[in-house]
């Protein structure tokens, strides 16, 4: 979430009308505030922004482990005959290949070749933490669309695919170069995971569902938890030196200097997988065959290539540019727009992700942007801003 979101598009109504929707607390409420959290609404639920302020937690993560909270996230479980099948007619990836404990990154996508949501799913061992038989997979979704997403998914898959919603659960994630050697003390054997996998494991006789991965770029880790004993899980993991609370604003700014996409900002249904650099995404059995939505578009611009691109932006001077700035042309004419920015810490210059024509979207090309009346000179440079430093096999 960038620094001018959480104010701008998450205060509520302006008239203060009386059908806003309810704000939810999480399980850590509490915990957040008395860890002296400011808190503010995003995504339907109260979220603390930042504890000591954003840019000391962004550099305190780069460095050591920072603990955040993401319990806003929709968790959810998939069982049942035609399970793998029927996610293959939603997502682009190779479900049924995948291998019990494997994660794969994937994208819900639209009839028109849009993104719904990016997403995390796992194929579940036998022991799992669940109480569900291994073979069954498990997703996680954002926050902010997960009620769309559970709608998209119901009415997607035959009903002998059983859906469950994991509401009582926490997630939380554990991230930064300290993390492995925190966690370990917490939970041992955890170190014995690489990127893109995970296992169960127990805590005080609490089941854990712990994986190896995360969203700033750094090794790390993301633990689903039972909601009633979160707050103590917390404090023992911020018992260890190398831990403090992360709030959403450094959360933001790691995401942002990683390359990383945020959905409703970078993502959204008007996007494609190939305008998003997303192709990784898109698995090699699934191009060949086919059956996901979109897939002639899709294939089309992998191809041709699409009229837009994401790419990274290092800008000129000290002034950030911010979502929304416009990247214009020489006659100063609307040609593209950036989707997120800020000051980054780790860089220690504005940079920026935007949307521009593929004919500009080369590393070393100039780009000009318009923000509230100002003219800012940026380069496009090649994501990650900050190289990410995650464990995998064999390292």
């Amino acid at each position: 979430m960038s620094q001018d979101v959480q104010t701008q598009e998450l205060r509520g109504d302006p008239d203060g009308g009386a059908d806003l929707p309810e704000i939810l607390k999480l399980p850590l409420d509490a915990w957040h505030r008395a860890k002296g959290g400011r808190m503010v609404p995003f995504a339907g639920y109260e979220m603390p922004v930042q504890y000591e302020g954003i840019m000391a937690e962004h550099l305190w993560t780069r460095a050591h482990a920072g603990l955040f909270d993401v319990s806003h996230m929709g968790q959810l479980l998939f069982s049942g005959e035609g399970t793998d099948a029927g996610l293959e007619t939603l997502l682009p990836g190779d479900i049924e290949g995948l291998g019990a404990g494997r994660m794969r990154y994937s994208l819900l996508l639209a009839d028109n070749g849009g993104i719904h949501d990016d997403l995390m799913v796992t194929r579940l061992p036998a022991d799992n933490a669940f109480e569900i038989e291994g073979g069954a997979l498990y997703m996680v979704v954002n926050g902010a669309t997960k009620w769309d997403d559970l709608g998209v998914l119901r009415e997607g898959l035959a009903d002998e695919v059983v859906i469950n919603h994991l509401d009582e659960q926490a997630l939380l994630a554990l991230q930064g170069p300290e993390a492995v050697t925190a966690l370990e003390r917490v939970v041992p054997g955890v170190s014995a995971l690489v990127f893109m996998t995970a296992a169960a494991f127990e805590w005080q006789g609490n089941p854990l569902w712990v994986s190896r991965s995360g969203y700033t770029g750094e090794d790390g880790f993301e633990i689903s938890i039972p909601g009633d004993v979160v707050a103590a899980f917390a404090d023992a993991l911020c018992a260890q030196p190398e831990v403090k609370p992360i709030g959403l604003g450094a959360r933001d700014s790691l995401r942002l200097e990683a390359g990383l996409p945020l959905y409703g900002h970078d993502l959204d249904l008007e996007t494609t997988p190939v305008a998003a650099d997303l192709g990784f995404a898109l698995s090699k059995r699934r191009r060949e065959e086919g059956g996901f939505p979109g897939y002639e578009r899709i294939m089309l611009e992998r191809e041709q290539g699409a009229i837009l691109k994401r790419v990274g932006l290092i800008v000129e001077g000290r002034q950030p540019v911010r979502e929304g700035a416009l990247v214009v042309d020489a006659a100063g004419n609307e040609v593209g727009k950036v989707t997120s920015g800020g000051f980054a810490p780790s860089v220690q210059k504005p940079i920026a992700m935007a949307y521009v024509p593929v004919a500009s979207a080369a590393p070393g090309t100039k780009i000009t942007l318009a923000q509230r009346g100002k003219i800012h000179s940026a380069e496009v440079v090649a994501m990650p801003f900050v190289p990410h430093n995650y464990v995998r096999k064999g390292a």
